[in-house]
């Protein structure tokens, strides 16, 4: 099931657009963020994904081969949906939004999932700081060193 559309979806699109971060060359500042944010949680999957009109695209990636998926299938799609608010999802394979999902159904086997919206200065959440693993967590899932390289990564993907 791909998530709803944000009712701004418009105005969000003309400022992921603006932002021109889908046609700059990778980024290794935003490389070294989706590394550290693997490390910092401790999981295989982590990615600086910006949600575009019919797709997610990887700014930057770690555990991941594809350089972007359908939107269709994103998780990041239904993060943006609020941007002030981080999404967590303890087993994927639990939650309706995402149980049949291509990427917990098959490879990558996602079933925990945490992303971070990426917002800008005007409120756009233009994709997401995310990180998953293979395996549910139950446990608490503390976002504030996550939170901290999602600001980081929103200054660099709306500078010009």
């Amino acid at each position: 099931m791909p998530a709803p559309l944000p009712p701004d979806e418009v105005a969000r699109q003309r400022a992921v657009d603006a932002c021109g971060i889908t046609l700059r060359p990778a980024n290794r500042a935003l490389q070294r963020i989706a590394e550290e944010a693997a490390l910092l949680a401790d999981a295989p999957i982590a990615a600086v994904s910006v949600v575009d009109r019919r797709r997610q695209w990887l700014a930057a990636k770690v555990g991941i081969d594809a350089t972007e998926t359908p939107r269709s299938e994103s998780f990041c799609a239904f993060t943006i949906l609020r941007p002030g608010e981080p999404l967590i999802v303890a087993d994927a394979i639990r939650d309706p939004r995402f149980a049949r999902n291509p990427a917990v159904t098959g490879v990558p086997h996602v079933r925990f999932y945490a992303g971070i919206p990426l917002v800008d200065r005007a409120g756009f959440a233009l994709g997401a700081l995310c990180v998953a693993d293979t395996e549910p967590r139950f446990a608490r899932f503390d976002v504030y060193d996550l939170s901290h390289l999602a600001r980081e990564a929103e200054r660099l993907m709306t500078q010009h």
